[in-house]
C-alpha cells in the first residue's frame, strides 16, 4: 500500500486527478483485520486475569468504540483533533500553520496530524519525518476517509494509538495502567490516557520526569475541557491529587491453569475472552487452600486442586489447578483439574443411582456387608471390618465396599457404572473387561472436572451437561443419563452424611442448608477426594501429589473433606450468605416419588406388627417395595414357652408376642456384627406346624441364593471333576438342616447359608434344597463342555 501510494504520487504529480486516481485504484483499507491482538482474559465481572503479548510483542486489546468511555473519546478528540468530524482526512489550516512555524524554526516543532493521518501512519507504518512521507500520509488519510466512516476510523485509532512502552490501544492501556475496562474509567483516568498518545515516550508513567510531563499535559487538557464543561470544575482538585498508575510488570496472573487451558483452545484472540469464573470466589478458594496446606504441612500435604461449578448454568466459577503455579517442586504448572486419577469411592453414588433406577434398592433397603466373592474378586472394606446388614443409605454414606460391588454385579450390563461413564464422555476409559467389578471401587481414572460434571448431573435431575468455561459458551439442555427420581434420592441419601466437624455446625444450619457429599481414597493412598453439592454449586476437592507419591495420610474423609467444608463455609460466609430459594434439594411436583411408612428394622413396608416405623421414599413402579414379613405375631404357651401353631381356645394358657423371622444368611450377619436377633421359639406341636400351610405366624421354606436360575456354566473338557459350584440357600433361623438334590441324586446336607460343593457335570440340571419340614426351592441350570 505504501509503495503504491508513493508510486502514484511520484508519477502522477500532485493534482486532484492524482488523488482521484489513488482513491479509485487502491481498495478499501482493512484497518484492523491484519492487526494481531493480545490474548486477554477477564472474569465474569470484567476483572483482568491475564493479558499476554500480541504477535509483535506488544500489548494490544481490541475494544469496540461503544465499549469505551465517552469521556475518553471526547477528551482524545479535544486533545488530538477537535475538528475530526469536519475534515476529510487532513486539516489544511493546521498543516499550513505547522509548516510556517517549522520553516521559521519557532519553538516546538508542530506536526498538525489529524487522527486520520495518525491512523494512516500507524496502519501503513509510514515514515512521516520527510516531506514525501508526509504527503504520502495525507493521501493515505484521504483514502481512508473516502472508504471508512468516522466511527470506524476513530475505533481503529483508539485500538492502535501508542500509550507508552509497548502498549498500544486504549483497551490495553486502561487494563494495564488502571486495571479497568475502557468504559469504567474515571474522568481523571480518561484525561490521563487522552494525552499520552501525542508524546508516548515522554508521558508514559514510571519515572519522575515522565510523570511531570504527564501532569503538565493533563493540566493543559483540563483547561480546554473546562471551557466547554464548566460543571467539571471540581476536576482541578482531583487532578492535583496523586494518581496511582500500574505498569506492565504489575499485570495480574490469576487462575493460570484455566487461562492456559483457554489459550490452548482459542483459535482467534482478537477480542477479550470473558470467562465464567468469578475472581472473588477464586481468591477465596485459593486462600482456603493455602491456609489448609500450611496447617497440614507436617502431614506431608503440599498440593491440591479445587473446582467450583454453578450447576444451574454449568459455569465454572472457580478453578484452582494446583496449590502454586510457580512452584516447580510440586509440579505446580500441571493442571490437576484435568489430570486423570483414581477416584476411590467417589463414584459409588452413581452405582446407587443406577440401582435405584433399576429397582434393585430404595434408600432404606437392607443390604449385606459381609465377606463375599465375585468370581474370584474378594473386596474388603477400608477398615477391614464388615457391618453386617446395613441400610442402603448408610452403606453409601459409610462407603462400604462389598454392598457397592454387589450392586454393581447386579446391574444390567447395558446400564452399569462403566456404560454410564462411557456415555458421560469420560476420557481414557479402557475396555470394560479391563476393570471388571473393581470399577466400583475406583479403578477407572477420572479427572476433577469429570467428577464435577457427574455430580452436577445429579443436581440437574440426571441430565449430563458440559462445563461452560466462558460466558459465550453455548448452553446445552443436557442428555438424560439417570432418572430425576434416582438423582434426587441419591443426593437425599448423601446429605445425611455427618461432616467431619459436625459438632461445630448448628443443627439448624445442617438442616436448612444441606450438603450432599462423598469422599474417595485411591489405591495405595495416592489421592484423597471429596465432592459436595450445596446451595447452587458443586465443589470438588483433590489432595495429593502429581508425581503419585504415596502418603498414608491421603484419606478422603480426613484429608480432602476438611478442605471441602472449609471452602463451603467460607463461600457461604463471604460470597453466598443467603439461603437460595431453589436448590436441587427441593422436592418438586414433577418427581414421581412417594413417601410411605417403612419398618425401621427390615426397610420394607411397615406391617401391623412392626414396632418401629420410619418415613421413606420409593419410586412407584420401580422400587422393590414389599410388606414386612420379618415381624410376625405368634402365640407362645405360658407353661412350656414353646410356639403354638394357632391361637388357643383358652387365651389364658398362652400369650401373643411379636418375633423377628430373619433368613439364615442375615441372621448370621447380625450375629457376626454383634447384633444378634432373638429367634422365635420352636413349635410345641410339630405335626400341626408341619401341616399348616398359611398364616403370617408360619415361617417360610428355604430359598436358594446360589446358583441363579437359568444360568449357563462352561467347563473345560477333561477338567469337569476339578470345577465345582457352590450350592447355598437361606432358611428361617431355627431350621438346622438343608438337604440337596441334583436331579434325582442326593448330594448331602448343609446348614442354612453354608455352601455345599458340587462337581459340575455337563447337561441340564434341576437343583433342589429341601428343609426338615419337606419344603423346597429349586433352580434350573445348564452345564456345557468347552475346549
Amino acid at each position: 500500500m505504501k509503495k503504491l501510494l508513493w508510486f502514484l504520487l511520484k508519477t502522477s504529480g500532485i493534482s486532484l486527478a492524482a488523488f482521484a486516481l489513488v482513491i479509485a485504484l487502491v481498495p478499501k483499507p482493512h484497518l484492523l483485520d491484519q492487526t494481531s491482538f493480545s490474548p486477554c482474559f477477564v472474569d465474569r465481572n470484567g476483572k483482568l486475569l491475564r493479558l499476554g503479548l500480541a504477535e509483535d510483542d506488544r500489548y494490544r486489546v481490541y475494544v469496540p468504540l461503544e465499549k469505551m468511555s465517552p469521556q475518553l473519546v471526547e477528551m482524545t478528540l479535544l486533545h488530538e483533533d477537535r475538528y475530526f468530524h469536519d475534515h476529510a482526512g487532513f486539516n489544511p489550516i493546521a498543516l499550513m500553520r505547522a509548516a510556517w512555524s517549522n520553516w521559521r524554526g519557532e519553538g516546538t516543532r508542530l506536526g498538525a496530524s489529524t487522527i486520520t493521518m495518525q491512523l494512516a501512519r500507524l496502519h501503513y507504518h509510514l515514515d512521516t519525518r520527510t516531506y514525501s512521507g508526509k504527503l504520502c500520509q495525507i493521501v493515505a488519510a484521504i483514502h481512508i476517509e473516502a472508504h471508512d466512516s468516522k466511527h470506524e476510523i476513530l475505533e481503529a485509532y483508539l485500538n492502535l494509538a501508542p500509550y507508552g512502552r509497548n502498549i498500544e490501544g486504549a483497551g490495553a492501556a486502561s487494563l494495564i495502567y488502571f486495571g479497568k475496562e475502557p468504559d469504567e474509567l474515571s474522568p481523571v483516568e480518561a484525561m490521563t490516557l487522552a494525552v499520552i498518545p501525542q508524546s508516548p515516550a515522554r508521558r508514559s508513567p514510571g519515572t519522575a520526569a515522565h510523570d511531570q510531563a504527564l501532569q503538565k499535559a493533563r493540566g493543559i487538557l483540563l483547561t480546554q475541557w473546562l471551557e466547554s464543561h464548566p460543571q467539571d470544575a471540581r476536576l482541578r482538585g482531583v487532578l492535583a491529587m496523586p494518581l496511582e498508575m500500574k505498569l506492565p510488570r504489575n499485570l495480574p496472573f490469576r487462575a493460570p491453569h484455566l487461562v492456559e487451558e483457554m489459550m490452548a483452545r482459542e483459535t482467534e484472540l482478537r477480542a477479550e475472552t470473558r470467562l465464567a469464573l468469578d475472581l472473588s470466589l477464586q481468591n477465596l478458594l485459593e486462600q482456603q487452600m493455602t491456609q489448609y496446606l500450611a496447617a497440614r504441612e507436617k502431614d506431608g500435604f503440599k498440593n491440591a486442586s479445587a473446582l467450583l461449578i454453578d450447576y444451574r448454568t454449568m459455569e465454572v466459577r472457580a478453578a484452582v489447578g494446583s496449590a502454586n503455579f510457580k512452584r516447580e517442586d510440586i509440579h505446580g504448572q500441571v493442571n490437576g483439574l484435568r489430570a486423570l486419577r483414581s477416584p476411590g469411592s467417589a463414584l459409588k453414588p452413581f452405582i446407587y443411582a443406577l440401582a435405584l433406577d433399576e429397582g434393585l434398592i430404595h434408600p432404606n433397603s437392607l443390604l449385606k456387608d459381609a465377606p463375599a466373592s465375585f468370581d474370584g474378586y474378594d473386596p474388603e472394606n477400608f477398615d477391614h471390618n464388615f457391618a453386617g446388614p446395613i441400610r442402603a443409605t448408610d452403606a453409601l454414606i459409610e462407603s462400604r465396599n462389598v454392598p457397592a460391588v454387589d450392586l454393581e454385579s447386579k446391574l444390567n450390563p447395558q446400564r452399569n457404572l462403566y456404560t454410564l461413564l462411557r456415555d458421560a464422555g469420560i476420557r481414557g476409559l479402557q475396555p470394560e473387561s479391563h476393570y471388571g467389578l473393581t470399577i466400583a471401587l475406583g479403578s477407572a481414572e477420572v479427572s476433577p472436572e469429570e467428577i464435577g460434571t457427574l455430580y452436577a448431573m445429579l443436581a440437574n435431575r440426571g441430565k449430563l451437561r458440559p462445563l461452560r468455561m466462558t460466558l459465550d459458551d453455548p448452553k446445552n439442555p443436557g442428555a438424560p443419563l439417570l432418572s430425576p427420581e434416582a438423582s434426587y434420592l441419591t443426593l437425599d441419601m448423601l446429605k445425611d452424611g455427618t461432616r467431619p466437624d459436625a459438632v461445630n455446625v448448628p443443627l439448624l444450619t445442617r438442616a436448612s442448608r444441606p450438603v450432599a457429599w462423598k469422599t474417595g481414597t485411591s489405591f495405595s493412598y495416592r489421592d484423597a477426594w471429596s465432592a459436595g453439592v450445596f446451595d447452587n454449586y458443586v465443589l470438588v476437592v483433590w489432595v495429593g501429589n502429581f508425581d503419585g507419591t504415596v502418603n498414608p495420610e491421603f484419606v478422603g474423609r480426613t484429608a480432602a473433606a476438611p478442605l471441602l467444608f472449609s471452602m463451603i463455609d467460607a463461600l457461604r460466609a463471604n460470597s453466598i450468605p443467603s439461603t437460595p430459594t431453589e436448590t436441587c434439594f427441593n422436592l418438586t411436583p414433577d418427581l414421581n416419588l412417594r413417601q410411605v411408612d417403612l419398618c425401621a428394622v427390615s426397610g420394607m413396608i411397615a406391617g401391623p406388627n412392626c414396632p418401629h416405623i420410619v418415613k421413606g421414599w420409593f419410586i412407584p413402579g420401580k422400587s422393590p417395595i414389599a410388606a414386612c414379613d420379618v415381624h410376625r405375631r405368634i402365640w407362645i404357651d405360658n407353661q412350656t414357652g414353646l410356639r403354638l401353631s394357632s391361637e388357643p381356645e383358652n387365651s389364658t394358657t398362652a400369650h401373643a408376642e411379636v418375633c423377628e423371622f430373619w433368613p439364615s444368611d442375615l441372621a448370621k450377619l447380625f450375629q457376626a456384627a454383634g447384633l444378634p436377633r432373638v429367634a422365635a421359639p420352636g413349635f410345641s406341636d410339630q405335626t400341626h406346624a408341619t401341616t399348616a400351610a398359611t398364616g403370617h405366624d408360619i415361617d417360610k421354606g428355604p430359598r436358594i441364593v446360589s446358583p441363579k436360575n437359568g444360568l449357563i456354566y462352561h467347563v473345560r473338557i477333561g477338567a469337569a471333576n476339578d470345577e465345582v459350584l457352590n450350592l447355598e440357600a437361606t432358611a428361617e433361623t431355627r431350621r438346622d438342616h438343608l438337604h440337596w438334590f441334583v436331579d434325582a441324586t442326593y448330594l448331602g446336607v448343609s446348614e442354612p447359608s453354608t455352601a455345599l460343593l458340587w462337581k459340575l457335570q455337563p447337561g441340564q440340571h434341576v437343583i433342589r434344597a429341601v428343609d426338615d419340614m419337606g419344603r423346597a426351592d429349586s433352580r434350573q441350570i445348564t452345564v456345557t463342555a468347552v475346549e
